[in-house]
């Protein structure tokens, strides 16, 4: 239900449908990121994988999420919006009891794989339905503070699975709880309350903008382009930590300074997308973005290491949610499902290629920081491509 506020007239934003979806999906990326650090140091320890192959297993998570999302964009689309996001946040949820049973190397990479389905389906639901329950005049904010679940579950999972970890070195401790963390954020979904929609007629003929906002390719261009580097410093920060600064626990506070500027920037950038600064808000973010990268690759210490953290969640937290509104802008209002899974998909596929190019880099030169410098090229290349076309195909296409 969306409803207003009745002594000045003005939509509520965080009303109690928003709130539970909001919830829900911190509770999907709280048990995603509570995992994401220590899978290297899993395979690693317990499989004795090296660099590259590292990388391939864990990208086959981000590659099915992929080949998934434009699907999930179909079907939020065509269907109850909460039937689809039940059952995938359901399926989620589930296959995080088959870390139990990954006896080889193997098995996870399969286990881990089949993974990845659900968890993109289950994002662009999510993200569908919260633009849903919101009031358009809200959207907009409300989009940018959807958004800050993602990043304090970012915030607060990774440093808990480390100190988990480092505490009391139990893996299936941590695959429990991720378990039960999504079976709650499950039941929180499933009393979210929203209008049924009547099942949309298409033509008999399939097309590709049926899954992918043709309109919005350039602008996936560039969302690949930073998903590569972020892709490449996510999976590789914790190991990076320990074999060349020599610290154990530092990924952890990697991640809460990042998530604290991501955290920051969308809160000071939801009033500027409320307004309609929404290009300038990307311009803004992908530029301190690409700053933190470079930070982060040509000053190899301590100090490097944690400014970059911020510097880069401050840009990526100016800059996500306003690619996100600009997406949601070149569709048709019945089309958001296909909006959303548009810029998801350029997501996975920056990230899933990051996680192999990085790692394979990583493998063949003998350091991480070879990985690091080609992460910040590709971040840069992505900027120029969006001042020198993205920007100006986004004005000229927008629908409003």
């Amino acid at each position: 239900m969306i409803g207003k506020d009745t002594r000045t007239e003005k939509p509520v934003l965080w009303n109690s449908n928003y709130v539970k979806v909001w919830i829900a999906n911190f509770m999907l990326f709280f048990a995603f990121y509570l995992l994401t650090p220590l899978l290297p140091l899993y395979l690693r320890d317990t499989f004795s994988a090296g660099k590259a192959m590292i990388g391939i297993v864990l990208s086959g998570y981000t590659l099915t999420a992929l080949c998934v999302r434009p699907f999930s964009g179909f079907v939020v689309d065509s269907f109850s919006r909460k039937k689809v996001l039940l059952i995938c946040y359901f399926c989620f949820a589930l296959l995080f009891a088959g870390y139990f049973i990954t006896g080889s190397l193997i098995l996870f990479a399969v286990i881990r794989t089949l993974h990845g389905g659900p968890f993109g389906a289950t994002t662009v639901a999510s993200s569908t339905m919260a633009v849903d329950v919101l009031h358009p005049e809200r959207r907009s904010e409300g989009i940018g503070y959807y958004g800050l679940s993602n990043n304090i579950a970012m915030a607060i999972g990774p440093s808990a699975g480390l100190y988990i970890y480092h505490t009391i070195h139990n893996f299936n401790l941590l695959f429990t709880l991720s378990l039960v963390i999504a079976f709650i954020g499950l039941a929180i979904d499933s009393t979210i309350h929203c209008r049924e929609r009547q099942p949309i007629r298409r033509e008999s003929k399939v097309s590709l903008d049926r899954f992918i906002l043709l309109k919005g390719w350039s602008e996936g261009i560039c969302v690949a382009a930073f998903a590569f580097s972020f892709g490449v410093i996510s999976t590789y920060i914790a190991i990076y930590s320990q074999e060349v600064l020599h610290i154990t626990s530092g990924s952890g506070t990697f991640f809460m300074l990042l998530a604290a500027g991501l955290i920051l920037s969308r809160l000071m950038g939801s009033k500027s997308l409320r307004e309609g600064k929404i290009v300038h808000n990307a311009s803004a973010g992908m530029l301190m973005s690409m700053c933190g990268y470079l930070v982060f690759t040509a000053v190899p210490n301590l100090y490097g290491y944690y400014a970059a953290a911020l510097m880069i969640g401050l840009g990526n937290g100016h800059m996500y949610p306003a690619m996100q509104t600009m997406f949601i802008n070149l569709a048709p209002h019945e089309r958001r499902g296909t909006a959303n899974s548009t810029i998801l998909t350029s997501w996975d596929l920056g990230v899933g290629i990051g996680i192999i190019g990085g790692g394979s880099v990583a493998e063949h030169l003998g350091c991480y920081s070879a990985a690091f410098w080609l992460a910040f090229a590709v971040n840069v290349l992505g900027v120029l491509f969006f001042f020198a076309y993205a920007r100006r195909s986004f004005l000229k296409n927008r629908l409003r």
